[in-house]
């Protein structure tokens, strides 16, 4: 028995691991980092960049098929429920965790979704997907309670559990629009 059902079940697994393996790579150097760029007033416009680019990312892959109505309401929202949850928090440093992890859970999401399409049993993609991503923060917070500078915070864990429930939850919602969208054209 194979492990993958499919190719591109294959691929959103090896991403998956690709960007955990950044985040936890990342974990040393942070606050290096994140102290340089504040110090030469490059942290904002860095957080913004990485952010066009995920939102770039996201347009060229929703382009591939003409949005209408219900899916464009739904993009709406979503791109309205992430800029207030960008607004209130204060710290860049917290808005990495929206990015990451919402990343992670997508991926995660998509693989599991793929896998059930293929005719393997897997009980509530969405669910799991959010639980995964939530059980790779909490390792994360793990980490960083033995690493010098950086401590355990419970509400980084919070933090990463919402950035996947946001992008998972986002994601279904757009997968659902599409396929009303469809349903009505056909």
């Amino acid at each position: 028995m194979n492990l993958f059902t499919s190719d591109r079940e294959r691929r959103l697994w090896l991403w998956a691991i690709a960007v955990v393996a950044a985040i936890y790579s990342t974990l040393g150097l942070a606050r290096t980092l994140t102290g340089t760029l504040r110090e030469r007033g490059l942290l904002e416009a860095t957080f913004v960049f990485c952010f066009l680019l995920v939102l770039a990312t996201i347009v060229t892959q929703g382009l591939k098929v003409r949005p209408r109505g219900a899916e464009i309401g739904v993009a709406l929202g979503v791109a309205a429920a992430y800029a207030m949850v960008f607004v209130r928090m204060a710290l860049p440093e917290e808005r990495t965790h929206l990015i990451e992890y919402g990343v992670v859970a997508v991926l995660i999401h998509e693989a599991l979704t793929e896998r059930a399409s293929q005719g393997r049993r897997v009980p509530v993609p969405a669910l799991l997907a959010i639980l995964a991503a939530t059980v790779v923060g909490v390792l994360d917070e793990c980490i960083q309670a033995f690493l010098p500078g950086r401590v355990f915070d419970r509400r980084d864990i919070l933090f990463n559990f919402l950035a996947g429930l946001m992008a998972v939850a986002s994601s279904v919602g757009l997968a659902w629009a599409r396929q009303l969208a469809r349903s009505r054209r056909s």
